[in-house]
């Protein structure tokens, strides 16, 4: 079974308008902060206490199974042998939370049959698999591999693609009267940040389809440019590439050999 809790907000507020000159007080208020930098900082100190420790403290006392927990920042994954605990775990965090202020998201948490003894029941029994889960920008389900082993498989998530691709359209419409090599120069750098993030093995078709997508954005854009290239085929376009090649999806992140 798995859990998911995510999203609450901070904020620092203080009381000088600059750093504390040395030897005197200085009062700093965690308040209200979304999506800001010093957010995942906040995030990890914070938690540290409220939930890192405190989950170790109940599994040593409470759990009947094994419990496992996943976090970065203020976004976290639990996993549980035992559906007892799950349902327990999920009524003593919303009073844990409660007592710092903080609550769960109720339409992002979800509890979930999720793993390779549910993967497996299931279809024994002809359905569907087990349910997805979003976490860190990917989307985790149930698969197997060719020689019939349980495997988690990640996928983009769509949620995040489509913000993604939103605004890239929104940036390359600026950019559309700069010199081409600025362009290619920024599409570049897109999408190999793009790769270097989400080049996971099972993620490929992924990566295909988002270059296609991006070539389409600069396509769309250089048709706009001006009347002379408003009837640019792809032809001419792929003709264009060959002065201005843009990184073909790549695995980044390879599987990994554990250790005998």
């Amino acid at each position: 079974m798995a859990t998911r809790i995510l999203l609450f907000k901070t904020q620092i507020e203080h009381c000088y308008p600059c750093a504390p000159i040395t030897n005197h007080t200085f009062k700093a208020e965690v308040t209200f902060c979304v999506r800001g930098v010093v957010s995942p900082l906040l995030a990890n100190v914070f938690l540290h206490y409220v939930l890192d420790l405190w989950v170790q403290q109940w599994r040593r006392r409470r759990a009947r199974g094994r419990v496992v927990i996943v976090r970065y920042a203020d976004d976290f994954v639990m996993g549980f042998e035992k559906t007892d605990d799950a349902r327990r775990m999920m009524a003593a965090l919303t009073e844990r939370l409660a007592k710092f202020g903080l609550a769960i998201h109720d339409e992002k948490t979800r509890l979930i049959e999720f793993g390779r003894l549910p993967a497996l029941a299931r279809r024994q029994r002809g359905l569907r698999r087990p349910e997805t889960f979003a976490f860190l920008g990917f989307t985790h389900y149930c698969g197997w591999t060719r020689d019939g082993r349980f495997i988690v498989k990640l996928k983009t998530q769509s949620k995040r693609l489509t913000r993604k691709l939103k605004a890239l359209r929104q940036e390359a419409w600026r950019l559309m009267h700069v010199p081409l090599a600025v362009q290619h120069r920024w599409y570049t750098s897109v999408l190999l940040g793009h790769y270097g993030y989400y080049g996971r093995p099972q993620n490929f078709p992924a990566l295909i389809a988002f270059r296609q997508e991006v070539l389409r954005i600069w396509l769309t854009c250089l048709r706009r440019r001006s009347q002379k290239t408003r009837r640019m085929s792809w032809q001419t376009f792929a003709a264009l590439l060959t002065s201005f090649p843009l990184p073909t999806p790549r695995i980044t992140h390879p599987w990994t050999v554990r250790a005998a």
